[in-house]
């Protein structure tokens, strides 16, 4: 694994496991009385987006599984439409997909811990 790749994917984990920690003992409406703790989640996946745009093509590639297009994308439009962010959606994503995406990237690190390729 490249220095670059393992790098971003630590970026990654930090802000999933950051995120996941902050909805501990929440509940969905937390986010609609609670402006300081969305503007903490949007950052927080848009964080992890944007090192997973800077994750190379090959490691990507490799690891198929990881829906790296759908993350970048959500990056994207938390930036770009920032104005029109869909609460329920971010919340799913949250408390469905990021766990699962916080095993996947810890797995990756595993997989090639002690190999720099």
């Amino acid at each position: 694994m490249k220095p670059d790749d393992r790098v971003r994917l630590m970026h990654m984990i930090d802000a999933a496991s950051e995120a996941l920690g902050f909805i501990q003992g929440r509940s969905r409406a937390d986010l609609d009385s609670d402006r300081m703790l969305t503007l903490a989640l949007v950052r927080s996946i848009e964080v992890i987006g944007e090192a997973a745009s800077k994750v190379s093509t090959d490691l990507r590639s490799e690891y198929r599984d990881v829906p790296w297009s759908e993350i970048i994308g959500m990056r994207h439009k938390l930036i770009h439409g920032y104005f029109d962010i869909n609460l329920n959606v971010l919340w799913s994503t949250l408390t469905i997909d990021l766990p699962e995406l916080e095993r996947q990237l810890q797995s990756i690190l595993l997989d090639h811990s002690g190999n720099s390729k």
